[in-house]
């Protein structure tokens, strides 16, 4: 088994690189914040002082990291992953950040023969907790086959779509996707609750339906019991928007609902909700209509 670093012991990181530890892979673990980090410790992990002495120490370096300058400075910066590697050394940034990034970073990592995959997931906190996480990769199919079962230990699914800078390109449909969906949830409720109906119960007859969703059984018993706690921040997910909205642009994709729901999400944060789950999205529809959705 593979001895590996993990560098981001967030939300995510932290119960993922526990699901490492389980599978019993040697972890070098390191964060900023060194209250994770004793954690994993304590869990049997060995602490990293630096991402370079991390990579010193492993084959296969594990990045999961809030936005696209955090992962440059990790990988490419003073005492970053580049100045501690070996030819031969692995990173799979699991990351959601910008395509370009992605392919930026990998090149510089080749010159000095280091491989890299763009793995970011999809799940949230709950299936990072349970090793559920859905797993969109890419880069080299020889490289993710040697670190494929790896990423099975943290997701039920693992799938290769394409060069580096694909599983980007692939999250930033999912987040489109993820964001539209709680948007449209929160009209219907809305909708319902403002015509008198109870939302649970609106809820329980469409979710076996086409309009069921695994977004809509995720959110909308959360947004019922007034539950906002962050398992995906609205501020995070504001980050991949940006991230889809240029690419797109760049690509000359028209993105009309996904820039109104950026709005929406930027709205929130105006009023200081951005460390809230992004299914308080809700909370722009209530203000509107006056109304509040619980169960």
């Amino acid at each position: 088994m593979k001895k590996i670093g993990f560098i981001g012991l967030g939300i995510m990181g932290k119960p993922m690189a526990k699901n490492l530890l389980k599978a019993g892979y040697n972890l070098v673990v390191y964060d900023i914040n060194k209250q994770p980090v004793k954690e994993l410790v304590e869990a049997g992990a060995e602490e990293g002082f630096s991402p370079k002495d991390v990579a010193e120490r492993v084959e296969v370096v594990i990045t999961m990291l809030p936005n696209s300058p955090h992962v440059k400075e990790v990988i490419l910066g003073k005492n970053g992953v580049l100045e501690g590697a070996r030819p031969g050394l692995i990173i799979v940034d699991m990351s959601s950040i910008a395509p370009l990034v992605s392919k930026e970073i990998a090149a510089k990592a080749k010159e000095k023969g280091v491989e890299m995959l763009d793995a970011p997931v999809s799940g949230g906190e709950p299936k990072a907790i349970d090793g559920t996480l859905s797993i969109m990769v890419g880069g080299s199919e020889e490289v993710f086959n040697q670190v494929k079962d790896i990423l099975l230990c943290m997701g039920s699914s693992a799938v290769l779509v394409g060069e580096i800078g694909s599983g980007n390109i692939t999250k930033l449909a999912n987040q489109i996707i993820v964001a539209l969906n709680i948007a449209a949830m929160s009209e219907a409720l809305v909708l319902a609750t403002k015509a008198g109906v109870d939302p649970e119960k609106v809820y329980q007859a469409i979710r076996g339906g086409l309009a069921g969703s695994a977004v809509l059984d995720a959110k909308a018993p959360m947004v019922m019991q007034r539950n906002f706690k962050p398992g995906f921040r609205i501020e995070l997910h504001i980050k991949d928007l940006m991230n889809a909205l240029e690419t797109a642009h760049e690509v000359g994709v028209p993105v009309l609902l996904t820039s109104q729901v950026m709005e929406i999400m930027q709205a929130l944060k105006a009023e200081g909700k951005e460390k809230e789950d992004h299914g308080g999205i809700i909370q722009f529809y209530e203000k509107l209509a006056g109304v509040e959705v619980r169960k």
